[in-house]
């Protein structure tokens, strides 16, 4: 009886996080050295560092052609994870990078739980319908991560490059060309083919990044660059380095139960429990959620998972939108404001092979828009502008005009 309580008390997390990369600043100098954050948690924040045994691929995509980056060029500071990067030539820029896989067990709750926080709603839809909610899963899972930036003004084509990986995001136009006010289409691949009706999740951090080339936005670490992270509680990784976050605590290999809508939530069990890489944590003064039940979030405001969980239409969670792939794999992203934006996906299929329920794929993919972008050619600049009638028009039609009514009162003298 006393283990039968136990059980039912204890409930166990998958700890999933999204996986971005991120620059401070998305407009960067020719010839000049920055870095790009990998963060492994939420758009905001990291809460681990990925090591190089789980990288199976990293690529800068510049100029024409695509280099493998090296282990040498990562560092780690905290929980995240650095690469150094050196750019070239003027030219729109993509860096991917692609993890190995690796399994994790769960209960039935904990693996419903999943799948509604992280936005598996087909998966769990399915688990509904199939009466499949009291059973348990092994899933395997990898990330595979993309961001675009731009060096200099001219734009080029290696933006729109397919890196290979089991899932990816694909824009189908320059997101350095388009500006607020325009709907950017971007295609979604599973194994280089368009992924049809596959949920993918919008957001953007609602600040304007200037479009300037002064600054390369390095930040400052021990090696001379610059960075912040929030304190917390502490807490410790596999690496045995001991740091701290707001409200945190550590998981399996990937950390904290945090989601991309920009809050964290934590589940309602205050017992102590062990994860398959043997460390242990608990979780007290959490809270769950049943499908169809309304919940409130950071900001005061309630919402329901529970009609809308199945709808092809797009709507928002706390300024995350919900889009649906299309039959030939593509959305429409109503572009609302500058700033840095971000794509997600989790795609999950169910799996019949020994020790193994299912398999996941999760894509990301960052770019930043602008105001709008100039474009050089020669000595001659021009700016896209709204097209009105051309001056010249102007005046020979109202030189036309002056001649007919100077010819009309010298016929009625």
């Amino acid at each position: 009886m006393k283990k039968l309580t136990l059980c039912l008390v204890v409930l166990i997390v998958l700890s999933s996080h999204d996986m971005f990369l991120k620059l401070d600043n998305f407009f960067l100098q020719p010839n000049s050295d920055s870095v790009i954050q990998l963060l492994n948690g939420t758009f905001e924040r990291s809460e681990n560092v990925i090591s190089r045994d789980r990288m199976l691929d990293v690529s800068l995509v510049g100029m024409g052609s695509r280099t493998e980056m090296d282990t040498s060029f990562w560092y780690e500071k905290d929980s995240s994870t650095y690469l150094e990067i050196s750019t070239g030539d003027e030219g729109t820029y993509l860096v991917g990078v692609s993890t190995a896989a690796r399994n994790i067990e769960m209960d039935a709750e904990a693996f419903n739980s999943y799948l509604e926080h992280d936005g598996v709603l087909d998966m769990l839809e399915w688990r509904k319908e199939n009466d499949a909610m009291d059973q348990p899963a092994v899933e395997r899972y990898s990330k595979h991560v993309k961001t675009i930036f731009q060096v200099g003004d001219e734009l080029t084509e290696d933006w729109k490059t397919v890196l290979g990986y089991p899932i990816e995001f694909v824009p189908m136009e320059n997101p350095y060309d388009i500006h607020p006010g325009h709907e950017m289409k971007v295609k979604l691949l599973w194994k280089g083919k368009p992924l049809s009706g596959q949920i993918v999740y919008v957001g953007n951090d609602g600040e304007a990044h200037d479009h300037s080339h002064d600054e390369p936005g390095m930040h400052t670490h021990d090696d001379g660059t610059t960075h912040s992270h929030d304190t917390g509680q502490e807490h410790s990784h596999e690496d045995e380095t001991t740091h701290s976050h707001d409200n945190e605590d550590s998981h399996e290999s990937d950390g904290e139960h945090s989601h991309d809508e920009n809050h964290s939530h934590t589940h309602d069990s205050a017992e102590e429990h062990t994860h398959g890489d043997g460390t242990t944590h608990s979780h007290e003064n959490e809270d769950q959620h049943e499908s169809g039940e309304v919940h409130t979030h950071e900001d005061g405001t309630t919402h329901s998972h529970n009609e809308e969980e199945t709808s092809s239409e797009s709507h928002s969670h706390e300024g995350v939108m919900q889009l649906r792939t299309d039959s030939n794999g593509v959305i429409s992203i109503p572009i609302s404001s500058t700033g840095v934006w971000y794509l997600r996906t989790i795609y999950m299929e169910l799996k019949s092979e020994e020790g193994l329920t299912h398999e996941s794929n999760w894509a990301t993919l960052t770019f930043a828009v602008g105001e709008g972008h100039s474009h050089e050619h020669g000595n001659d600049a021009h700016v896209h502008e709204e097209e009105g009638i051309p001056s010249y028009v102007f005046w020979g039609g109202s030189l036309i005009l002056l001649v007919i009514l100077f010819f009309w009162f010298n016929r009625k003298k």
